[in-house]
């Protein structure tokens, strides 16, 4: 049997300009990429996520593109190890190659990989892709992380020229993958048990426009492009991020910005895991969160009568997306007004979002609540009306998302907005001041 080597596509669900693959088709013949379906990631989504059926997707489209050059793709489901090890006993493989991956759980199964692999003398080689600067790329002149965004964004852009954003031309090595057909199609849809969603996906062509306006229109909801609507393609590597900070070079440095925010909290995840679960400043674990769940409820599904919030979380449930301005409004709401843990509107936003990304939808939450790194201060309370003066003064979003608005169908406000504020910050300040 001739050695194979594999090419494990993970976040990074392109050919062209992709770091692990061209280092694998560059220093080896044979390269099979590969996919696997994690079951312990799908055992917790519903049978309509509608990003699982854009994944089943784009690996169609890379499968097409691999026949092209002679080749295919091998897709699986099931337990990583367990595939991995039955690829081990079947195939003879020189070594494999993927992308680095930074969340917790995926470090904990990239590390049972690479030993699984190492007690069979198989290379284990992971690169980076996701990001700009990764783990201790960019360290404050005492050389520990930053937690706070302003001196971490200026180190970036002091330090990034074009050794960061060189492309990783993979596919024009394309020779190098492995002659083979694969008789079987992709998996379907109902063999993984999940079903169409009906959600219209973002194009991933670069919008130009947008971009070049994006500092006049990015806090406007109800204007048309306002936002990119690129974070699906980031979170699932459709598209490279060196790419779009090339683009974001020429046209926006507002934009470039939000991609330096990624990386932050990118790299904040990295170096301070407990995030993940926990308040980064761990004082605030110590606030009596409310949990009454038919408050959850209301808020989840769009009924606060507060109609900022509400439209935000219409527009969520029913696209998949959530406009940045008024993400912040609604976890505002949920962490000040409700005076809820933040944890449990993550994961809300995790379970319904297009482009949830741990670490930036972590980040962001925590920035609302108070709690994070580099955080709003706790005594910031968005009031949700007022708002809507500033960022839909028509009420055009609004409109859009709460039709029902000014009759008797619409609920009156959960919670009076000053005594919400003040509940806020008597509770903040009890917890931190330890009384």
């Amino acid at each position: 049997m001739s050695k194979v080597t594999l090419f494990w596509f993970r976040r990074d669900l392109r050919i062209e300009d992709n770091a692990g693959l061209y280092h694998a088709l560059k220093q080896h013949k044979n390269v099979l990429p590969v996919f696997i379906f994690d079951k312990d990631i799908l055992s917790h989504l519903t049978s309509k996520d509608p990003r699982v059926e854009f994944i089943h997707q784009t690996l169609e489209d890379i499968k097409i593109e691999l026949q092209k050059s002679g080749s295919d793709l091998i897709v699986r489901y099931g337990s990583v190890p367990e595939i991995f090890e039955k690829w081990t006993q079947k195939l003879s493989i020189e070594a494999v190659y993927c992308n680095h991956d930074y969340e917790p759980s995926a470090r904990a199964r990239d590390s049972q990989v690479e030993k699984l692999l190492k007690a069979q003398g198989i290379p284990f080689k992971t690169f980076k892709d996701q990001c700009l600067f990764e783990k201790d790329e960019i360290l404050s002149g005492s050389g520990t992380p930053y937690t706070v965004y302003t001196p971490y964004k200026n180190k970036v852009l002091a330090t990034l020229n074009d050794f960061y954003l060189k492309s990783y031309p993979s596919q024009d090595l394309t020779e190098n993958f492995i002659k083979i057909k694969i008789p079987e199609d992709i998996l379907k849809l109902s063999d993984l048990k999940f079903e169409k969603s009906g959600i219209l996906f973002p194009s991933k062509k670069i919008p130009l426009d947008t971009l070049k306006h994006y500092a006049d229109r990015r806090n406007f909801p109800a204007m048309e492009n306002s936002t990119s609507k690129l974070g699906l393609h980031l979170r699932f590597g459709t598209l490279s991020v060196r790419e779009l900070a090339r683009v974001a070079q020429k046209h926006s440095a507002l934009w470039l910005s939000e991609l330096i925010w990624r990386d932050f909290f990118m790299q904040i995840l990295w170096h301070f895991p407990h995030v993940e679960k926990k308040s980064f400043r761990p004082q605030y674990e110590k606030i009596q969160w409310r949990t009454e769940a038919s408050e959850f409820e209301r808020w989840k599904e769009g009924s606060t009568g507060y109609p900022f919030v509400d439209a935000g979380l219409r527009e969520l449930n029913t696209t998949g997306h959530m406009h940045n301005r008024v993400r912040m409004i609604v976890a505002s709401f949920f962490t000040k007004h409700l005076l809820r843990h933040w944890y449990e509107g993550e994961r809300y936003f995790a379970s319904q979002l297009l482009d949830y990304d741990l670490a930036a939808n972590n980040g962001n939450w925590q920035w609302a609540a108070g709690t994070g790194c580099d955080a709003a201060p706790y005594f910031r309370v968005f009031n949700p009306t007022t708002q809507i003066d500033k960022f839909d003064p028509d009420m055009k979003y609004i409109k859009k998302w709460v039709p029902e608005l000014g009759t008797s169908k619409y609920p009156e406000p959960m919670v009076e907005h000053a005594a919400a504020r003040l509940r806020a910050l008597e509770y903040y300040g009890i917890a931190l001041k330890g009384k």
